[in-house]
């Protein structure tokens, strides 16, 4: 114990010897700007490395050079069709493997009456030789807000825009639409089967129950 004590007596007088912003590390650049400046990879900014700043990996310059959204200010799209979504390369191409997107405040407006529109859509898809990146999947969602279609419609554009744009493997979306006229509905497409050994979970959402 008392050793202890005196231990912890040495590292209070040396701390009051050095500048309080020597204790503070200094700022690490973000992520982004790493990627792009230095082409460090992810795994190399999440480990920390110390060639961090000085590895130019082609691969990660590939992928994030030509994002035009991603790290930028961007103005919110007025509609689905001005919404510019983006993909980059799939760095696993050689396994099968689902990515989830989750959207459970997703709103369009109804187009006869104007009146605003409410789901929770899960996007399920196994990419093939692109992702979707997920800013510009974001802004595309959003840009439903003031956009008048039916949940029918919405729901299968959107899978629609999804395949034109990744050419996914397999893509599933389920939009699950908050009553209007006391009933709701739930609008379920996909593009085929999924490929063998891919775990697809349940959506984990639950079925309209009012209070029953």
């Amino acid at each position: 114990m008392d050793t202890f004590l005196k231990s912890a007596r040495c590292f209070l007088q040396i701390t009051r010897l050095i500048p309080a912003a020597a204790l503070i590390p200094a700022a690490l650049p973000s992520p982004i700007s790493c990627i792009r400046q230095n082409g460090c990879t992810r795994d190399d900014i999440v480990v920390g490395t110390a060639d961090c700043q000085t590895k130019a990996l082609a691969m990660s310059k590939d992928i994030y050079q030509n994002l035009d959204q991603l790290g930028q200010q961007t103005a919110l799209p007025q509609t689905p069709e001005e919404a510019q979504l983006e993909a980059v390369p799939n760095p696993h191409t050689d396994v099968d493997y689902l990515a989830r997107f989750v959207a459970p405040e997703f709103t369009s407006l109804c187009p006869v009456t104007g009146q605003p529109d409410f789901a929770h859509l899960v996007i399920d898809y196994c990419p093939g030789p692109h992702l979707v990146e997920s800013k510009s999947l974001k802004l595309y969602l959003s840009a439903f807000r003031n956009h008048g279609a039916f949940h029918e419609d919405c729901t299968v554009a959107i899978a629609k825009r999804l395949v034109a744009t990744i050419s996914p493997k397999w893509l599933r979306i389920t939009g699950y639409w908050y009553p209007r006229g006391g009933i709701p509905i739930d609008v379920f497409y996909q593009t085929g089967l999924p490929p063998e050994h891919v775990h697809v979970p349940e959506t984990g959402v639950q079925p309209y129950r009012g209070r029953g």
